[in-house]
C-alpha cells in the first residue's frame, strides 16, 4: 500500500489508466473477432465495410501504446489480405 501522498496519487492515476487500457483493448479485440468471423463466413462485402473500423481501432491502440506500430501494421495487412482473398 502506498504511504506518501504522491504514491497514493500515482496509484489512483495508474488504476485509471489501466481501466482505460482494458476498455480500449476490449474494443479492439471485439472488432478483430468480428472481422475474423466475417472472413471465415465468406462475407466479403460486410468485411469490407468493417475494414475502416478495424484500421481505426488498431491505430488508436498504437496511439495509446497498447500495440507497437509494426504489430498493428502486420495485423492490418493480414486482415486486408484475407478479405480480398475471399471469393
Amino acid at each position: 500500500m502506498p504511504i506518501t501522498k504522491s504514491a497514493k496519487k500515482s496509484q489512483r492515476h495508474s488504476l485509471r489508466r489501466r481501466s482505460m487500457n482494458i476498455q480500449e483493448k476490449q474494443k479492439m479485440k471485439k472488432i478483430l473477432k468480428e472481422v475474423a468471423s466475417l472472413i471465415s463466413g465468406k462475407k466479403k462485402e460486410e468485411a469490407k465495410k468493417i475494414l475502416p473500423q478495424v484500421y481505426k481501432a488498431l491505430d488508436k491502440a498504437v496511439k495509446s501504446r497498447l500495440l507497437k506500430k509494426n504489430t498493428a501494421s502486420r495485423k492490418k495487412s493480414r486482415i486486408t489480405k484475407a478479405i480480398f482473398k475471399i471469393q
